[in-house]
């Protein structure tokens, strides 16, 4: 009888251990997947690490470069509200000095010193070289665009994650884009950027990291013809201070005051 209890007592031991470690082995498993990011939280992380959530402004210079070409340049002041609302003043070269860009929700105007009414434009209009309109104007994706993680895999020495997005609507800039995300901290590496018809337009490496406007962000944008070897542009971006914008300076009747400045 002793012996038998001595057995009954070690199975029920037995079962509690194996028990325990199948209740510690599920929770381990369950905690990892919690984990995990969703690709609505990647593209989201993403867009925070190129561009503040809140009011900035920020100089731009654009590199166009094209094989055995003389390279052209422009700079820009960008002034951007929320997610929805931009303004660009062009500052150089000269002859288009004066000229401002409004981008209002999906809806954009040039507004030109030598023509009297704005001129209604689109986000996938050329601004210079490779660089469209809405690669200024509309940096961020989240709400544009539905993501969905493609795969895992090492870029060039880093782990990324792969996100394709597909756009919402036909207003946006790219009807396409694949984008490579670290895992470890979220930075937006690469970019591929489909048209309509499913062609490669472009594309992008998000390069040289600093500190600008509270955190490390891509300082140097690199967009590359994927036809035309050695033909692209080149963003710079610099001085950027986060501060609370006038609503008044995002209203067609406050652009002539911009076009003067």
């Amino acid at each position: 009888m002793i012996v038998i209890a001595s057995v009954a007592k070690q199975s029920r031991i037995g079962i509690a251990s194996a028990c325990f470690v199948s209740l510690a082995v599920l929770a381990m498993t369950m905690a990892a997947f919690a984990a995990e990011p969703t690709a609505e939280e990647i593209l989201r992380k993403a867009d925070e690490v190129r561009n503040p959530p809140l009011d900035y402004t920020v100089s731009v210079k654009v590199t166009s470069l094209k094989p055995q070409g003389t390279p052209k340049t422009a700079a820009y002041d960008v002034l951007v509200k929320g997610k929805d609302r931009t303004v660009i003043k062009t500052l150089s070269p000269p002859v288009e000095r004066g000229r401002v860009l409004l981008m209002r929700g999906k809806d954009m105007w040039a507004f030109l010193p030598d023509v009297s009414k704005p001129l209604r434009i689109s986000l996938r209009e050329r601004l210079m070289g490779e660089v469209a309109n809405g690669d200024l104007a509309r940096a961020n994706f989240t709400g544009d665009y539905t993501p969905e993680i493609l795969r895992e895999e090492e870029a060039d020495g880093k782990e990324c994650y792969v996100l394709q997005l597909t756009a919402n609507a036909e207003d946006v800039t790219y009807a396409r884009v694949v984008l490579w995300v670290e895992k470890e901290s979220f930075r937006p590496y690469r970019a591929e950027f489909y048209g309509l018809s499913g062609r490669l337009l472009k594309s992008c490496s998000y390069q040289e990291y600093r500190e600008l406007g509270g955190r490390p962000r891509p300082t140097r944008l690199v967009m590359e013809d994927p036809i035309v070897k050695g033909k692209r542009s080149i963003i710079e971006y610099d001085q950027m201070n986060v501060e609370p914008l006038p609503e008044k300076y995002f209203t067609k009747d406050y652009m002539k005051k911009f076009m003067e400045g």
